[in-house]
């Protein structure tokens, strides 16, 4: 049985979005994926450094419908989410989520209250390979031996609710790590900055600058 995702360290206490140090150096990524799932792309633009990961997207997809989804992510230490932010358009209008976790396990959603994911550290946006960097990179699991279980604030698109997701990463070898949830399962490549190269049945990387 793998280990269960645990905070790494006290949070440092701030209710407003992280906000990077000046002394903080952050390497700066633009990552386009094809994704197959939705038959669309993405492309992120990413920060990373001091444990922090700041973030943001924009996908268009074609299935299940036609959409196309924004967002932001800011990440406190030891790449534990704080906020995302999304809006989503389809053609039953636009939606909005303004999800935020206090640092202390728990979660809301517009302001509203979200037990069922208390604990997670992570959010996971669906049907984006960006959101899988964050648990492998504070665990190295993309590097080193080693399995973790995670319970996620899994976010549904394009309707954007939130639900709990229970899953599992088993490092296999150098940027090869097991995906697994319920019964869903897929070998996922990393690169060694801890970016999704290939999920097998969602997304495959084009660019990274």
């Amino acid at each position: 049985m793998g280990l269960v995702a645990q905070f790494p360290a006290p949070l440092k206490g701030r209710d407003a979005p992280f906000s990077p140090r000046v002394t903080v150096m952050f390497a700066s990524r633009a990552i386009t994926w094809e994704v197959s799932a939705s038959r669309g792309f993405e492309t992120a633009w990413v920060q990373v450094g001091d444990g922090v990961l700041l973030a943001r997207g924009r996908a268009v997809g074609t299935d299940p419908e036609p959409y196309w989804v924004t967002y932001d992510l800011d990440t406190a230490d030891g790449f534990v989410t704080r906020r995302l932010r999304v809006t989503a358009e389809s053609a039953d209008g636009s939606r909005t989520l303004d999800l935020r976790h206090d640092g202390g396990g728990a979660w809301t959603a517009d302001g509203e209250r979200l037990p069922d994911v208390d604990g997670a550290l992570d959010c996971d946006l669906g049907l984006c390979p960006l959101t899988n960097t964050m648990p492998v990179l504070r665990h190295g699991l993309h590097q080193a031996p080693g399995e973790m279980e995670f319970l996620m604030a899994w976010v549904s698109v394009p309707d954007l609710t939130v639900r709990p997701s229970r899953q599992t990463y088993t490092h296999l070898g150098p940027g090869q790590v097991r995906y697994a949830s319920g019964d869903f399962r897929s070998e996922l490549e990393f690169d060694e900055e801890g970016y999704v190269v290939e999920y097998p049945s969602l997304a495959t990387r084009l660019t990274v600058r």
